[in-house]
């Protein structure tokens, strides 16, 4: 039984439990979540006049801060506990006080019978689950260390060096001669043929090169090493050699975790890299702010230049331009026909300030041309996927000549892909979620048959199964996307356990101490997004413009709304109009705060003005409510709401133009992944207010450099805009000073060089460790092959049959 209970019966506060329960019962809500249950308790403690410290420090109230959902069933009470990080009890509270342990199984079964879907005579329903397949792999026991994956692995890797050294040893010496390059060898050839010869030889190698000056070029002792057995790869010069053979030596003779790190990450292993992104607009001009297009194409585009420029210096370092090697990064997207004014229906696009890096289209069959001419929500491209990455496949092979050595898959969608392709061309897949639906949209694996003619969750929530398991590597940009907070429930944790009713059950859908799990955070476009301050670098000519569009200009055909007072200090936002970036929930924090009226003027810049030129549902209704807020507030004359599509280098000086001002940006999304909108504002100097549920709260330190708000309670966050403005006016300093500790956090912790380097040395680890572990990958690879070919595909062909009557 769960401690926190025992504790409670064990005391006279069992009274306390029996009667709130009881107060529960007759509630008319038969399920409630956290928030709810606190919200309960309160009224329980106010109404039965218990002190503050009954309320805040009783064994009960310890309790009832870890139940994370309630279940009300007839006269029992259901209680799901998180007593911790990453684990979750559930419990039948009978009348009696009687406790009975639920099993995952259970719990399944009862949410399925609360929403009327529980059907025993039918049979079982399918399970699925994954905890066997993990049981052959290592697993973290410190939650603490869960997103720190390649550091536990490197470890684990070097205490099986220890233990048996020949093993090992003979790995490494395997994995060195696999390396190859345009049909040059790299690393070691045929000289050395043995592991005990690789250590003579690495010796005799040391020797060499200490007897070179640290600065001599590979190439003047390029054969010399060549006939010991060494070919290119090492290092550039004599002392880049030296340093790689002396780690090499070190790990054979006493391995550790650090040496093994350091050495793998050396090995020139990658040389061309695949980013898959199939939804949306994917385009570096004119696409932003279009359905299903955001964060995450300014995200990867930001990635791809820096992996580039960090893989060029890595080959360089180790040698490689002896061989003329250049890498390749390609990011693989839809093709859209209709391309609505954009290159997105261009094949091939060279990607900005790069040498080699472009956008690759594929257009998906024409199964319907009244679809697939056009774009096509996220939430419908499922039946298009597979014979995507096929005809993909097919394109990569052609523009590489041969195959790519990562695989990293962006989203739902793009992570499946990543999945086909990395099954059938053998190489490493890396997972980057960004943001995963089923954390989105409540209770949406209950009531997925509810949601499924608009959303599709049965098919989403699958791929989402099929790709975090099948990922050599996941990255998450935060802890708390793979396991929320004690209070919350992260994203992949959310996969944990669920029920799709009438569907499936999954009892163990990912292993959250697995060490695939690794914390990356991104960085930020240093040359675009930059502080206000930095006079020089900006362009005079940009900043009128976009001060005059922002704040003056007419222009019905882009902008709406006219400022009556323009000294008035801007509160800024910009973001996609869809539900969950809520923009219409600030502009009705706005419209109910007189207080903000008076004193700021609302600045939105955020997709399309007119219904009649979106095809997006969710905008559309966004649309509608953000004309009737207006009006319902009367906000005529206190706001600007402007649908222009931006360039980013105009991006970037917006924000600018609004700190000009000493204005603030507020980012009010129901929930937040990340939010790289956080990093730019912050980075350009504007004082910062962001939701409190999902990354922001690692980005930023509550009101040091930025401010958290609970985007539901609207009364709560003007309250602290307002006490945000008051100490400006009472100290001149204060915005300035905000304003700088944001600027310090972003390039402290924030920058894409640290992304991209971490990034290669995990691909690298990870690779070895697919290499020394293959035969134990199989057995769940074709599991998720299973669940693909028999729960996936079938819906996604029904899915089809809906596509090609429309």
């Amino acid at each position: 039984m769960s401690d926190l209970i025992q504790a409670v019966l064990n005391t006279e506060e069992k009274t306390d439990l029996r009667q709130f329960a009881s107060l529960l019962r007759t509630s008319d809500k038969k399920y409630l979540l956290r928030n709810e249950i606190l919200h309960a308790f309160g009224e329980y403690c106010q109404n039965y006049e218990k002190s503050e410290q009954f309320h805040t420090s009783s064994r009960l109230s310890k309790l009832i801060y870890y139940v994370q959902e309630i279940i009300l069933v007839n006269e029992s009470l259901c209680m799901i506990i998180r007593p911790r990080i990453a684990r979750q009890e559930a419990y039948r509270l009978l009348e009696d006080l009687t406790i009975e342990p639920i099993t995952p199984e259970e719990l399944l079964d009862l949410r399925d019978r609360f929403v009327n879907h529980y059907h025993p005579q039918d049979g079982d329903i399918f399970e699925i689950d994954f905890q066997p397949f993990y049981d052959y792999s290592p697993t973290i026991r410190d939650p603490k260390n869960i997103g720190k994956g390649v550091e536990f692995l490197n470890r684990f890797l070097s205490s099986k060096l220890f233990q048996d050294s020949s093993q090992w040893e003979d790995s490494i010496f395997n994995f060195l001669r696999l390396h190859c390059y345009g049909g040059s060898q790299l690393m070691i050839n045929e000289r050395i043929q043995s592991r005990q010869q690789l250590s003579d030889r690495v010796k005799q190698a040391l020797s060499l090169v200490g007897d070179q000056p640290a600065d001599s070029p590979y190439q003047t002792f390029r054969f010399d090493l060549q006939n010991l057995g060494f070919e290119p790869g090492w290092g550039n010069t004599a002392h880049r050699v030296q340093e790689t053979l002396e780690v090499l030596d070190r790990l054979i003779d006493s391995p550790d975790h650090q040496a093994l790190e350091a050495f793998i990450s050396r090995i020139p292993m990658i040389f061309k890299v695949v980013l898959v992104s199939p939804h949306g607009w994917f385009g570096q001009e004119g696409v932003l702010g279009r359905p299903d297009t955001g964060g995450q194409v300014v995200y990867i585009l930001d990635q791809v230049k820096s992996l580039e420029q960090q893989l060029q210096e890595d080959l360089n370092l180790a040698g490689l331009e002896v061989l003329g090697v250049n890498p390749k990064v390609m990011v693989l997207t839809r093709l859209i026909p209709n391309s609505d004014s954009t290159l997105c229906n261009q094949r091939l696009e060279k990607i900005y300030g790069t040498k080699d890096a472009w956008i690759l289209r594929v257009p998906f069959r024409e199964f319907n041309s009244k679809l697939t001419q056009n774009w096509i929500s996220r939430f419908e491209i499922w039946p298009y996927l597979e014979t995507f990455a096929l005809d993909a496949e097919t394109e990569l092979r052609a523009e590489f000549q041969g195959i790519p050595d990562l695989i990293i898959g962006n989203y739902s969608d793009g992570n499946l892909v990543a999945f086909l392709l990395a099954r059938r061309l053998k190489v490493t897949q890396c997972n980057v979620a960004h943001a995963l639906e089923k954390s989105k949209y409540l209770f949406s694996n209950l009531y997925w048959q509810d949601l499924e003619n608009s959303y599709h969750f049965s098919l989403q929530f699958t791929a989402d199964l099929i790709a975090m398991n099948a990922a050599n590597f996941i990255i998450s940009s935060t802890y708390q996307e793979i396991v929320g907070t004690p209070e919350s429930v992260g994203q992949y944790e959310s996969y944990k356990s669920f029920t799709m009713p009438d569907l499936y059950h999954v009892v163990s859908g990912i292993e959250l101490f697995s060490p695939k799990f690794n914390v990356v955070p991104p960085g930020v476009n240093e040359s675009v997004f930059f502080p206000y301050t930095r006079q020089g670098d900006r362009l005079l000519g940009d900043r009128d413009r976009l001060e005059e569009m922002l704040f003056t200009q007419d222009d019905p055909s882009q902008i709406f709304g006219t400022l009556d007072d323009l000294n008035k200090r801007p509160l800024f936002s910009m973001a996609r109009l869809d539900r969950i970036k809520n923009l219409t929930g600030l502009v009705e924090t706005f419209g109910k705060s007189t207080a903000l009226q008076e004193r700021c003027n609302l600045i939105l810049i955020a997709g399309k003005l007119r219904t009649e030129d979106s095809t997006d549902s969710e905008e559309i209704n966004e649309i509608q409510k953000l004309y009737q807020l207006i009006d319902q507030y009367n906000l005529h004359g206190k706001i600007r709401w402007l649908g222009a599509r931006l360039s980013k280098s105009d991006t970037g000086e917006v924000y600018r133009v609004i700190a000009d001002r000493q204005g603030i940006f507020v980012q009010p999304a129901l929930f937040e992944a990340f939010g790289l909108t956080i990093l730019e504002s912050m980075v350009t100097g504007l004082p910062t207010f962001a939701t409190r549920f999902g990354g922001p709260l690692e980005i930023i330190q509550n009101t040091v450099n930025g401010f958290y708000i609970n985007p539901t309670e609207q009364e709560e966050i003007a309250e602290i805009i307002i006490e945000f403005l008051d100490k400006c006016e009472q100290n001149s300093n204060y915005w300035n000073e905000i304003s700088q500790r944001g600027i310090d956090r972003v390039y402290s912790t924030y920058t894409w060089k640290i992304h991209t380097t971490r990034l290669l040395s995990l691909a690298k680890i990870y690779g070895f460790w697919n290499y020394t572990s293959q035969e134990n990958r199989e057995d769940m690879l074709r599991y998720i092959e299973s669940l693909f070919y028999l729960l996936y595909k079938p819906r996604a062909q029904q899915l089809m049959q809906d596509h090609l009557t429309r």
